[in-house]
């Protein structure tokens, strides 16, 4: 399969006819002038040297490297070829709480949205790590298996929305036990189960999950969001109230969080209106063991190459080319008739 990768770079051909329209015209102006001075015999006789042919030779020489520069930028590609890329790197899995709760706003400009905005700079920073998204609340989901496509884990992140679960509540087992199944089999990696939730586990087992996930050699870094002091819920028709009336206050529970990150060998980070959780988080993967992966992949059998070697030689030969006769090439009669 023959292919341009930037076939724009083709439209750089509209310009040969735009320059042989003003060689023509030249030549023609120039022509002009040079019988203003006698017949055009007796100048060919008084200017022996002179080749009328070498300059049409040396610009079309130049013509056709502009040409092949044209092709080459487009980068033409023919056929596949197998390409082997080494990594290394860290795995991470990131399991975002997705709950009504994360609505809220005493971290602007929301929980969510805050810890959207931090993973997504987390991403922007790996190399060659891998790293695989997923959402929980009552529940927890996939979304985004482990991979090192970081332009696909920031078009899933922008995807995530609350309501993505309908069960809701905050399951930070689940979430734990979803990550640590999430890894690939490579050995002496660096493992990472990053988990930012609000803190309110309505459900239990989240220490048990992270001991278990830190005995299979992943480490929990449990990122809680929000306040003590709690914050409101919002809703569509206000905020969000109990069966009593009374307004619902979420809280985090700092406590549970780091007891929980506790259990699974890794660190409890505060998220708030700052950095210091992103650079902290990041501070810590940087120390995880990184361990080498080759990936294949095919690719289009580049071609640009062999046309700008071409384009080269045209460009030395019309440099070896002179507009007045070479007493070496003379006997050879390349530009001029034998007489």
């Amino acid at each position: 399969m023959f292919r341009f990768a930037y076939p724009e770079y083709l439209y750089l051909l509209l310009l040969i006819p735009v320059l042989v329209a003003v060689y023509v015209y030249t030549a023609f102006r120039a022509r002009r002038r040079l019988a203003q001075f006698g017949a055009p015999r007796l100048v060919r006789a008084l200017t022996p040297e002179y080749s009328r042919v070498r300059p049409v030779v040396k610009f079309g020489l130049l013509l056709s490297a502009l040409a092949l520069l044209a092709v080459m930028l487009a980068r033409p590609q023919f056929g596949l070829a197998e390409e082997k890329e080494k990594r290394t790197g860290i795995e991470a899995v990131v399991m975002l709480d997705v709950s009504n709760s994360m609505l809220a706003t005493d971290i602007r400009p929301s929980r969510l949205e805050r810890s959207k905005l931090l993973v997504s700079n987390l991403i922007d920073r790996m190399e060659n790590d891998k790293v695989g998204l997923g959402v929980f609340a009552g529940e927890a989901y996939p979304q985004l298996p482990i991979t090192n496509d970081y332009a696909s884990a920031k078009l899933f992140l922008g995807a995530i929305t609350p309501g993505m679960v309908t069960l809701q509540g905050t399951n930070l087992a689940a979430a734990i036990e979803l990550a640590s199944s999430s890894f690939t089999d490579r050995k002496k990696v660096g493992k990472a189960i990053i988990v930012i939730t609000d803190g309110e586990d309505h459900v239990g087992g989240a220490e048990e999950a992270a001991a278990k996930a830190a005995k299979e050699g992943r480490q929990v870094f449990i990122l809680g969001v929000g306040t003590a002091d709690g914050a409101q819920i919002p809703t569509p028709s206000g905020p969000l109230i109990d069966r009593e009336g009374n307004t619902v206050l979420s809280r985090l529970d700092e406590q549970m969080c780091r007891d929980v990150a506790k259990a699974g060998g890794g660190l409890y980070l505060h998220i708030d209106n700052t950095n210091s959780a992103q650079q902290e988080l990041q501070a810590a993967l940087n120390r995880m063991e990184k361990a080498p992966d080759t990936s294949s992949y095919s690719t289009y059998d580049e071609q640009f190459q062999a046309v700008g070697l071409i384009a080269l030689l045209l460009l030395l030969i019309e440099f070896y080319v002179f507009e007045s006769k070479n007493p070496w090439t003379k006997r050879l009669h390349i530009f001029n008739r034998k007489k």
